[in-house]
């Protein structure tokens, strides 16, 4: 019994040496509980954008001008993407809110303007961004 305890002690502190049929064994085991393990034991979820999970909320709707305002969290976009006003911004733009916004998903729609929202330090916050 005394056998047995201890080789359950050596295996919860990893005592064994390499090159021994105990150590490869804990390996073997460790490398079939990472690949055969379902994914919902960890709550794992993909992303929903290349660029990581993009946040992005409406802000306000004009029924009479057909728009609607969607503000758009900075940190969904490649740093070097972040510029003010560019066609690569608005396609940018154009194709996160068409992934993530279920209205949108599915239907045309056009990037009216893109308005940056600065913090007090000068760094790029989210954009807001208005759609028709």
């Amino acid at each position: 019994m005394r056998t047995f305890w201890r080789g359950v002690v050596r295996t919860i502190f990893w005592s064994y040496e390499r090159m021994t049929w105990q150590y490869d064994v804990m390996v073997v085991a460790i490398v079939l509980f990472v690949l055969l393990a379902p994914s919902r034991w960890f709550h794992d979820r993909p992303q929903s954008s290349a660029f990581g999970a993009a946040r992005v909320e409406l802000v306000s709707e004009d029924a009479g001008l057909g728009t609607r305002t969607y503000r758009l969290d900075a940190a969904s976009l490649p740093v070097d993407k972040r510029a003010a006003k560019s066609p690569e911004l608005e396609r940018l733009m154009h194709d996160i809110l068409s992934r993530t916004v279920g209205e949108l998903r599915g239907r045309t729609f056009q990037v009216v303007r893109i308005d940056p929202v600065v913090a007090a330090d000068g760094f790029i916050v989210s954009y807001d961004v208005t759609v028709r």
